[in-house]
């Protein structure tokens, strides 16, 4: 038995796709019901969805206003690009099963669906300072942020088998140079394994790099060089730029990225409602196909 949504008639097939397409997800969040259970949830919600999707395309295709051709063009020159003799296919023509009008068709009702989505999400309220600022304070941890540092280094790495002398001795001439007073920059592209942008790791926080590397850099003030020292890698020099302290990072900091995820809160729940409204007047019933 299919369904007649408001007076469309859709197959019992299209519920079976949708639960199939669902069941992997499902299953992960249902581990604890009963087999039979299941499947009647599953069924249940995979036929609200399909209603649900049925009752928002009805809807967009109320709205007749142009779409953009171009667009429409583009999307199906996706679904059917150009390729050998299939060049000089006949409008109408299917490939791998699919009738190019019927795509086209499906593609403005799709646009359409986007077009209505975006209307209702565009009228929904924005969120206010007030809102941003309890946002922010019920979820500090969410914005704290581990010690922080900017740091650059000189790396020779010693390989397996290789002369330990032999390379703790090359970056001994780093170090001599830039003791003589040589940018460490380009003392760190002159020397370095890891040559290239002056030596920069950028910023990175703490638990990032190995731990004998961060056991001296961590302890360093800005503009210090350390003396040459070794990790599971080879011998470094490194030099620290800047630090920040762990911390949470200041509202101001964060707005934006609250507003943002408030946003779309407040969108989905705009779309929400808006279904439930088309739900609550919409005429659905079990139906056999007429022939």
């Amino acid at each position: 038995m299919g369904l007649l949504i408001n007076g469309e008639y859709v197959d019992d097939a299209v519920i079976r796709q949708e639960a199939a397409a669902m069941r992997p997800r499902y299953e992960e969040l249902v581990e604890d019901l009963e087999p039979i259970a299941k499947e009647m949830q599953l069924r249940e919600w995979s036929r609200e969805n399909v209603i649900e999707r049925t009752l928002l395309r009805q809807e967009a295709m109320k709205d007749t206003t142009p779409l953009s051709q171009e667009e429409i063009d583009e999307r199906l020159t996706a679904m059917f690009p150009p390729a050998g003799d299939l060049e000089n296919c006949e409008a109408g023509a299917t490939r791998a099963g699919v009738d190019r009008d019927a795509a086209r068709k499906d593609i403005e009702a799709q646009m359409r669906v986007e077009k209505l989505i975006r209307a209702v999400g565009e009228k929904a309220p924005k969120p206010n300072k007030k809102e941003i600022s309890e946002f922010y304070k019920a979820n500090k941890e969410r914005f704290w942020i581990p010690p922080m540092v900017h740091a650059s280094h000189v790396v020779k790495n010693v390989a397996e088998g290789a002369d330990e002398n032999e390379v703790l001795e090359e970056i001994k001439k780093a170090e001599a140079e830039i003791k003589a007073g040589a940018p460490f920059s380009e003392v760190a592209d002159k020397y370095s394994d890891c040559a290239g942008q002056g030596g920069s790791l950028g910023w990175f926080p703490a638990g990032e790099m190995v731990e004998e590397f961060e056991a001296i850099v961590f302890q360093m003030k800005p503009g210090q060089v350390s003396d040459i020292f070794r990790s599971v890698f080879g011998w470094h020099i490194a030099t620290v730029h800047e630090t920040k302290p762990e911390g949470t990072r200041a509202l101001d900091e964060v707005k934006a990225q609250i507003e943002s995820e408030l946003s779309r809160e407040k969108q989905e729940k705009a779309l929400e409602d808006f279904v439930d409204r088309l739900r609550a007047k919409a005429d659905v019933k079990t139906a056999k196909k007429s022939q």
